[in-house]
């Protein structure tokens, strides 16, 4: 049956009298209403098929000129209508067959967007690591990379001489294909463009009609002053090339700063056990420390200093990125017990130890310690 006669519409009919042709009819020959009615469910799937022609600009343009004759040879990847066989990999599926049919469809089969995220080259991870030193002074490193980058002999579009690519007949470039299949609205990749939405006549004979080939590359890359660990630098633009002409992704440079020696790090401060003698802690004094500037720092021990102590050394730690700040610097303090000791030392810390008040930590930890026994 002629699908104008199907709808009920003349041949000059617009895009809204087909619509609203389409949804009068389905909902007076829906299955749901018409249950076990063989002739109302063949006048649906009639329905079904006659809408999903005509909706399409492209579809109707071809049925007004050759008829029913138009889609008897139709593959699934060529466009046809009906109930063709297609599968479901590689599909995306919207509901249709019912008046609410375009409205899932402008969610769900808008073929649009497709082409931008398919050409997008893919972004690109680079580790490297540094030493504490190189992350407070900041570094530049060279980065050798082999990656697809730009056809220079096409320009990038994949065609022979750098001529511009054609728009898809088929999918008029969106790069996505429609069908109807019983109740469903089938969207897939256009075979004829493979999704780019373009079509090349002649290919180009560097990148093969890709846009891109796969070269080695030099990047410098400028690592900031006071980076820690686990930063990540971003390069926008520097990863994989589009496919023809497709923007480029990003390269991300992922920072590891290698354990040091002598210092570790908490944000922008710097921390350094020291070995202070039990005389200097006792006592007090001055001692030298090395600072991650690499110049040396003295730190005021306080007579009486414990183990343990932390001492700031204000402005000594790590600068902050992109800053003239820097962080503190804290000194942990380790008092050195004395060993190896003469018999003249071990009879100066007996006489030592038998004067009262010296040991203030010690003579409080012990008089509770007798207070608890009394308790028991």
């Amino acid at each position: 049956m002629d699908y104008y006669e199907t709808l009920g519409i003349s041949r000059s009919a617009d895009d809204n009298e087909i619509k609203k042709a389409y949804r009068r009819m389905a909902m007076q020959y829906h299955p749901d209403k018409n249950k076990g009615d063989k002739e109302a469910e063949a006048k649906f799937k009639s329905l079904n098929e006659a809408y999903e022609t005509l909706k399409d600009p492209q579809k109707r343009a071809a049925y007004d000129r050759f008829g029913h004759d138009a889609y008897k040879n139709a593959s699934a990847g060529g466009g046809g209508t009906g109930g063709g066989g297609f599968s479901s990999q590689g599909f995306s599926f919207s509901f249709g067959g019912s008046p609410f049919s375009d409205i899932f469809e402008e969610y769900f089969t808008a073929g649009a967007g497709y082409e931008r995220a398919e050409m997008r080259g893919n972004d690109l991870r680079y580790d490297t690591s540094i030493t504490l030193e190189e992350a407070f002074r900041g570094k530049e490193i060279e980065l050798a990379l082999r990656v697809n980058v730009k056809c220079d002999a096409c320009g990038g579009t994949g065609s022979e001489g750098g001529t511009k690519p054609k728009t898809c007949p088929s999918c008029r470039g969106s790069g996505r294909m429609h069908f109807s299949q019983g109740f469903f609205s089938i969207e897939k990749t256009c075979p004829a463009c493979n999704g780019t939405g373009h079509i090349i006549e002649r290919s180009c004979p560097d990148c093969r009609g890709a846009g891109r080939v796969n070269k080695s590359k030099i990047l410098k890359v400028s690592i900031p002053a006071g980076i820690d660990n686990g930063a990540r630098i971003k390069l926008t633009g520097e990863g994989e090339a589009g496919i023809r002409g497709g923007s480029s992704g990003d390269l991300y440079v992922f920072v590891s700063v290698k354990p040091h020696k002598l210092f570790s790090r908490e944000g922008n401060a710097i921390h350094c056990e020291v070995p202070v003698s039990f005389v200097t802690a006792a006592l007090g004094g001055e001692v030298e420390v090395p600072a991650i500037d690499g110049k040396k720092a003295t730190v005021k021990v306080p007579a009486g200093t414990q183990s343990g102590q932390i001492l700031k050394l204000r402005g000594k730690g790590m600068p902050t990125v992109r800053s003239a700040t820097r962080g503190d610097m804290l000194v942990h303090i380790s008092v050195e017990t004395p060993v190896n000791l003469t018999e003249r030392q071990k009879k100066l810390l007996s006489e030592f130890e038998e004067t009262p008040n010296t040991s203030p930590k010690s003579s409080g930890f012990f008089a509770k310690v007798k207070e608890f026994w009394q308790e028991l």
